[in-house]
C-alpha cells in the first residue's frame, strides 16, 4: 500500500502502523513495496516540506534498514539511529521535533535481535566489563533493562533484555516526556515497540 505526501498528513495512529506491518510483511514475503523514491513529482514536493507518518527510534546496525523492513521511500519515516536505540537529550529533541512540528501519529521503537550495544550493557553486568572512550557512557541506559531481565530469570538474558530495553524506551516516552502527553491524550500519537528478527527479516510489534 503505497501513500502519497498529500495522505501521510491524515493518517492516524492505527493507519500508520498498519502501513508498517503491510510493509513488513512484504518484505518477509520478498515482494517488497515498490517506493516512489525517484519519482521527480514526488521530490518535488519534499524539496518544501516534509510529512513523515512515523518517528522511527532504531538502532544503529548496518542489517536494520528501516525503510527497507517497512517498503518505504523518501518522506515517510523520520528516524533517529543510535547504538541500542537508545533515547537522550539530541534524539528526544528529535522525536519532539517529528511528532511536534511535522505532525506525525506515530512513534515506532525498534529493537532487534543479537543487538550488539545490548550485549555489551549485559557484559557490564554478568562480567563487569569496561568499554574504552564514549562506548561505556553510550551503553549506561540500557543497563536498567539488563538488570530487570536478569531478575526475571530469563534464561537467554541477550534476548530478553534487548526487549526489556524496548519496553523502557517506550515507556520513557509515553510517561515523562511533556510534549507527548497532549497527544496521547487526544488520540493523535501512539507510542508502541517492537522487535526485528534479522533471521527471518520479521518484525515482532509490541506494547
Amino acid at each position: 500500500m503505497n501513500t502519497s505526501h498529500s495522505t501521510q498528513q491524515t493518517l492516524s495512529p492505527d493507519q500508520a502502523l498498519d502501513l508498517l506491518k503491510e510493509g513488513n510483511r512484504r518484505f518477509v514475503s520478498g515482494q517488497p513495496a515498490q517506493p516512489r523514491m525517484t519519482n521527480a513529482k514526488l521530490r518535488g514536493l519534499l524539496a518544501h516540506e516534509q510529512r513523515p507518518f512515523c518517528v522511527l527510534v532504531g538502532c544503529s546496525d548496518s542489517r536494520v534498514s528501516p525503510e527497507l523492513l517497512f517498503g518505504r521511500g523518501l518522506g515517510d519515516l523520520f528516524i533517529v539511529r543510535n547504538a541500542g536505540n537508545v533515547v537522550d537529550l539530541a534524539a528526544m529533541g528529535s522525536i519532539e521535533y517529528g511528532v511536534a512540528v511535522l505532525g506525525a501519529p506515530l512513534v515506532l521503537v525498534l529493537g532487534h535481535e543479537r543487538c550488539g550495544a545490548v550485549e555489551a550493557a549485559v557484559k557490564v553486568v554478568r562480567e563487569d566489563a569496561v568499554f574504552p572512550g564514549s562506548i561505556g557512557q553510550m551503553i549506561e541506559p540500557i543497563i536498567p533493562a539488563v538488570l530487570r531481565a536478569q531478575r526475571e530469570g530469563h534464561d537467554d538474558l541477550l534476548e530478553h533484555s534487548v526487549r526489556a530495553n524496548v519496553h523502557r524506551v517506550v515507556d520513557q516516552l509515553r510517561t515523562t516526556e511533556h510534549m507527548l502527553q497532549a497527544p496521547q491524550r487526544e488520540g493523535r500519537l501512539k507510542i508502541v515497540g517492537a522487535r526485528y528478527d534479522l533471521d527471518d527479516g520479521n518484525v515482532e510489534f509490541f506494547d
